[in-house]
């Protein structure tokens, strides 16, 4: 095969080559190798992209610090934030970010944050606008670290962070009426427990008049990925009313999930009435076939999750005190039944703010 000479010798990266040679003619190992080097692009890039933005996040909390220092010793308003504006954006042309709503966003992240939390990982490694949405929507240290943390491990966008914040994720997560701390190992159960929710938001859903189980699964399947982000990481849906023969007869659990994180399958039952005991013996039974039909011998036990309209958690409690095997109960709906969180409405800036921004852009203008 014919190779072209290098445009330029003297530097080996300016050597270009006229004929690829094809895919057919390299050695087997090859892909292991494009793979390999592939992987460790990436890793760079990623770690380039996360050492940026956190850059950044450092840079604003450190001009939102002397924001609140100055605010502190001196008092000022908004006049002075949207002069600092203009004169940012006059000597700093090729920068953005420097509207008088993001410099105040930086006051209130280092308002939010003394110096030592911020340098704190998940903090520093989250986007600007994931900030400003912890902002935002919360007025609570403890929750926003706690969402920050989600937002690292599960790889949340910011509308994915706003949704859970709005849905009352932190709320929500690891309520459910479980027996799994007693029939689980300690650390299984309290990462099983932490696992589940309560109740379990399905606001993608379109029942309409037609609510009976059939139709709940329907359309939960129909949304298997809105489903999936709802159950939570390390689900992996495994099929619906899939066939269990059990000694000649048939069965067929409502949904079967594997749970990676918990290393264990997961059946699911669902209900569109109030939670009855005796919906757990079926369940049980469920579960039970599926450790002996699909599960591996590294496999832990399976765990089951009855999904109710409404439960009474008392009732709930005590009939699983007589169950051996580890179950959940918890309820779902489709909405969640406060439109407005405190902490959301708290977050939304002002008519007074907003008529101060107006006023102060309104007289840079006519300085101008």
């Amino acid at each position: 095969m014919h190779e072209s000479q290098p445009t330029d010798s003297s530097d080996p990266s300016n050597i270009e080559f006229s004929n690829v040679p094809a895919r057919s003619s390299v050695p087997q190992w090859y892909g292991d190798l494009l793979t390999a080097v592939s992987a460790r692009i990436e890793t760079g890039q990623a770690r380039t992209i996360s050492a940026v933005n956190q850059g950044l996040i450092h840079t604003y909390w450190g001009i939102g610090a002397e924001l609140l220092a100055r605010e502190t010793e001196e008092g000022w308003g908004a006049r002075v934030v949207t002069r600092l504006s203009s004169d940012l954006k006059e000597r700093f042309p090729d920068a953005r970010g420097f509207s008088p709503r993001n410099l105040r966003y930086m006051k209130s992240l280092a308002e939010a944050w003394p110096g030592s939390v911020m340098l704190q990982a998940p903090l520093a490694t989250l986007p600007w606008y994931h900030h400003i949405a912890l902002l935002e929507k919360l007025d609570n240290s403890e929750a926003r670290l706690w969402y920050a943390s989600r937002a690292i491990e599960e790889g949340w966008s910011r509308n994915s962070l706003v949704h859970e914040i709005e849905t009352h994720l932190h709320e929500r997560s690891g309520k459910a009426v479980t027996n799994f701390h007693d029939r689980l190992p300690e650390s299984a159960a309290t990462l099983a427990q932490e696992s589940i929710k309560d109740p379990y938001i399905f606001d993608f859903l379109s029942l309409g008049n037609q609510r009976n189980e059939r139709d709940l699964e329907n359309q939960l399947i129909k949304h298997v990925e809105h489903f999936l982000l709802e159950l939570g990481r390390g689900f992996a849906f495994v099929g619906r009313q899939m066939r269990l023969d059990i000694a000649g007869d048939e069965f067929f659990p409502d949904l079967l999930f594997y749970n990676f994180k918990l290393r264990r399958f997961v059946v699911i039952e669902l209900k569109v009435t109030k939670f009855e005991p005796g919906h757990l013996g079926q369940l049980g039974m469920y579960m039970s076939a599926v450790d002996d039909l699909l599960a591996q011998p590294d496999d832990d036990p399976t765990i089951g999750l009855l999904l109710c309209k409404t439960k009474n958690e008392v009732v709930a409690e005590y009939a699983l005190r007589g169950f051996k095997s580890p179950i959940g109960v918890a309820e779902w709906a489709t909405e969640i039944k406060d439109s407005l969180p405190a902490e959301l409405a708290t977050g939304l800036p002002t008519i007074e703010e907003l008529e101060s921004e107006l006023e102060d852009a309104q007289q840079l203008d006519q300085q101008s």
